[in-house]
């Protein structure tokens, strides 16, 4: 990220393991860059950034954090499945709170964290692309596809753009199988963010958010749209992976072990075997 493009970014979930990797690049775009969490930052402010504790249900509040702003990079909320309860509060209403408030404010493209979650019921052997029906795997899933719904909407109706990141496995490196898959370097996610920020006429764009992994399942068709060519790939980790996962649980859906969790009882962390869950028999891929 090399060119100050904009007077005041509002980054959510600054306090976040994700938010953390932006905080530094998204300042080489902005004059300021506004900071956000429920919680206070690990590490203190320094030039160029402000930071609002702001809780994202709250309306008012949010509508005061993006006074001034001309972009929103959002990636607060629940990141994880969780009771209903909390992902209401946090994913559903915070998520309404932002695009409200961003339309009265003026703000003409937010770039959403999404996950792939969206479409975590596909099979783990099958190739999907962002057009094809939302499969979510449990309530965080059906929570960010309320946020890419939301999106499309307010784009058809008041034109504020948006590109929805569904967002893989972002961490150093992949360390499972299926990782392999779905691996997004922190390098790449820079760029990720930077392309949906940066490209102009992106309207409504929905990319998942990986690197160049042979074994993807993701057909990626709008990262070229918003000029996203990701360079790290988790070919590179593959004999390793493969050397030291010879006893971990091959699950046969996208979304991992997040299917055969209790979504009832997200407290008691209950997972079911794969093959004690019967599939509808009526679904049609």
């Amino acid at each position: 990220m090399t060119e100050k493009r904009f007077n005041r970014i509002v980054l959510t979930g600054a306090a976040g393991r994700l938010g953390r990797v932006l905080r530094e690049p998204l300042r080489t775009l902005a004059t300021t860059v506004v900071l956000t969490d429920i919680k206070e930052l690990e590490t203190p402010t320094v030039a160029g950034e402000e930071f609002v504790i702001c809780d994202l249900a709250d309306h008012a509040g949010v509508g005061r954090l993006l006074e001034g702003a001309d972009l929103v990079i959002h990636f607060g909320g629940i990141s994880q499945e969780d009771e209903f309860a909390p992902i209401l509060q946090s994913n559903i209403i915070g998520q309404f709170n932002i695009y409200d408030n961003a339309l009265t404010c003026g703000i003409k493209r937010i770039v959403l964290a999404s996950s792939n979650h969206v479409t975590g019921y596909y099979p783990a052997d099958e190739v999907i692309d962002a057009k094809q029906p939302m499969r979510p795997d449990g309530l965080y899933g059906l929570s960010k596809c309320y946020g890419e719904m939301l999106a499309s909407f307010f784009n058809d109706r008041h034109g504020l753009e948006s590109v929805c990141l569904r967002i893989g496995a972002c961490m150093p490196g992949p360390n499972t199988l299926r990782s392999l898959a779905i691996w997004l370097s922190h390098a790449d996610l820079i760029e990720l963010v930077r392309c949906s920020a940066m490209t102009p006429g992106v309207g409504f764009s929905v990319v998942y958010g990986v690197s160049n992994n042979k074994k993807s399942w993701w057909s990626n068709d709008d990262a070229e749209r918003i000029g996203y060519y990701p360079r790290d790939s988790a070919d590179d980790y593959t004999e390793e992976i493969l050397r030291r996962s010879q006893n971990e649980i091959w699950r046969p859906w996208q979304g991992g072990n997040v299917p055969t969790r209790d979504y009832r009882k997200p407290e008691t962390l209950v997972f079911t075997p794969p093959e004690a869950i019967t599939p509808n028999p009526d679904r049609q891929s």
